[in-house]
């Protein structure tokens, strides 16, 4: 499994207690602060540490040294304007019938208003549009908390 954005580790515990007793979290994020807070996160939970590996630095230098179709999920939280990117290397990451997932998918109601063109709106309505358009893509938009996109790579 692959977060993008690692946060406090919040979702990546969630994601770790979700998982296979074997499985493993490669969490990205750019800041060491957010690495250290997840560590800190997992270890109170009693995770042990080989199931997590924690890589500081930008996900889109770090994402392509990743190993092509080992991961069942990507979850991405992390700069917006970066998902179509992040779109391209879950589908070089994901196994067939693996999930991606990217959170902020309404963004605030912002998404559905043609009006709004800031960056990170404009980037989640493309993001939509070539999810929706991408054959090997099964897709569903759940309208929970600020949108959920997943999508299921087609065998």
């Amino acid at each position: 499994m692959v977060e993008i954005g690692t946060g406090t580790g919040v979702s990546g515990l969630w994601l770790l207690r979700g998982m296979q007793p074997d499985g493993v979290l490669t969490s990205v994020d750019l800041e060491a602060e957010h690495q250290r807070l997840a560590k800190e996160t997992f270890s109170d939970a009693g995770i042990a540490p080989q199931r997590y590996r924690l890589i500081t630095g930008p996900a889109l230098e770090v994402l392509p040294r990743l190993t092509d179709g080992h991961y069942d999920l990507v979850l991405c939280d992390a700069a917006k304007g970066e998902y179509g990117e992040y779109l391209r290397e879950a589908m070089r990451l994901l196994r067939p019938g693996g999930v991606v997932a990217m959170d902020n998918a309404l963004w605030h109601g912002a998404v559905a208003d043609a009006s709004q063109r800031d960056e990170e709106t404009v980037s989640l309505r493309e993001l939509g549009q070539q999810v929706r358009e991408d054959e090997s893509l099964l897709p569903v938009l759940l309208p929970v908390g600020d949108g959920l996109l997943v999508a299921r790579k087609l065998p």
